[in-house]
């Protein structure tokens, strides 16, 4: 199991492996033959950025039985997702300020999220593993208000990419079998969702595989596995926002209303 990160650290970025606090800085690209060098620096030292730059962002809608159940909604018989602004993106850490022009709720979602570490396309649910670099968190914030406001038209991708709507990290975790884990999210120090992976209608796997049917999946793309029960509002002047994973890590942000 081997962490990598991204950081800024004397006006350059770089990228490494994580050790506790240290950080063994690496050459080459993260996704294809990266080597060690001899520096190492204190995670004290650098600042975080997120751990990869994605093409593109896709997000999961139902995919988890005990939400579908909560409410009333059909298993489906392929992937519901929705394409994400890369643009959304932000680092571990980062104050998240409420779009100017939106004055709705904005909701969490701590969720898993899949790693594509070489160029995938029209693969099998077998072969999806050899396509998976690792596994982050993500909170898929959503400005919920927007989704449904316009009747003939559901807006996903408008509520879902405002600048600073997709945190993740810290780390991408390599060499992880996620089907164990539980994912958490702390609200201002209360835990608001505890929910297992094994619970999802479509396993990390086979969304790599059936997504690749569909487009091309390249080398930093996120594929976020969707949320469970617990989503909600951040309703607070200032919001600490904490997705944490075992095993992986937590991402902690502050959303600002």
């Amino acid at each position: 199991m081997t962490s990598w990160v991204r950081f800024h650290h004397q006006g350059k970025v770089g990228f490494g492996t994580l050790a506790q606090a240290d950080i063994a800085v690496h050459d080459g690209e993260m996704f294809d033959g990266a080597k060690p060098t001899r520096q190492h620096l204190a995670l004290s030292d650098v600042t975080l950025l997120a751990p990869a730059e994605p093409s593109k962002i896709i997000g999961l809608w139902n995919n988890f039985h005990a939400l579908a159940a909560k409410l009333n909604s059909a298993i489906p018989t392929e992937p519901l997702y929705f394409l994400k602004a890369p643009s959304s993106v932000t680092s571990p850490g980062a104050v998240i300020k409420r779009p100017v022009s939106y004055d709705g709720k904005v909701i969490y979602e701590g969720e898993l999220c899949v790693v594509i570490g070489k160029p995938c396309s029209n693969i099998s649910d077998d072969e999806a593993d050899a396509f998976i670099f690792g596994y982050t968190c993500v909170n898929d914030i959503t400005a919920v208000d927007i989704l449904n406001r316009d009747p003939t038209f559901a807006q996903w991708a408008r509520a879902k990419s405002f600048d600073g709507f997709g945190p993740f990290g810290p780390a991408i975790v390599t060499g992880i079998d996620p089907s164990k884990l539980m994912i958490r999210t702390i609200l201002n120090g209360a835990e608001r969702q505890n929910y297992p992976v094994a619970d999802m209608i479509f396993s990390p796997q086979q969304l790599v595989a059936r997504i690749s049917h569909d487009m091309t999946l390249l080398p930093g793309d996120l594929i976020c596995c969707g949320t469970s029960i617990g989503a909600g509002t951040m309703k607070e002047p200032i919001n600490n926002v904490t997705i944490a994973i075992e095993g992986i890590g937590e991402l902690h942000n502050e959303y600002h209303r």
